[in-house]
């Protein structure tokens, strides 16, 4: 299972890095997003997986080692509420880009801008 994710959070940074590297606008923009979940999963893996533990002790006193560690869920949580963010500016700015320059390419952004 871990050799699973960490196959996939490294496709999804080698993906994301690639697209990102892009001169396109919204490749640059999807390649954000998908770093953002590459670092979510990131955060969920190093966590360390355990399937159906409980992340809190209950009331029969479950044993410590077989309780999820709740710390890297809220890092999650907090990781995906910063993305999002990131995610809505970084759309807006690039849809004022091309409304206003007429043009989706970075290099032609160059030419027009000066």
């Amino acid at each position: 299972m871990a050799l699973m994710m960490a196959l996939i959070v490294g496709t999804l940074f080698a993906t994301g890095t690639y697209m990102v590297l892009r001169r396109n606008i919204v490749k640059m923009i999807i390649g954000l997003g998908l770093l953002s979940h590459a670092a979510n999963l990131l955060l969920f893996t190093m966590g360390g997986l355990q399937r159906g533990a409980p992340p809190l002790l209950g009331e029969g006193g479950a044993k410590p080692e077989l309780m999820a560690d709740p710390v890297p869920q809220a890092l999650i949580l907090t990781a995906i509420v910063i993305g999002f963010g990131v995610m809505a500016f970084v759309l807006v700015l690039g849809y004022r880009t091309v409304q206003e320059t007429h043009a989706d390419d970075l290099d032609d952004l160059r030419t027009t801008s000066k």
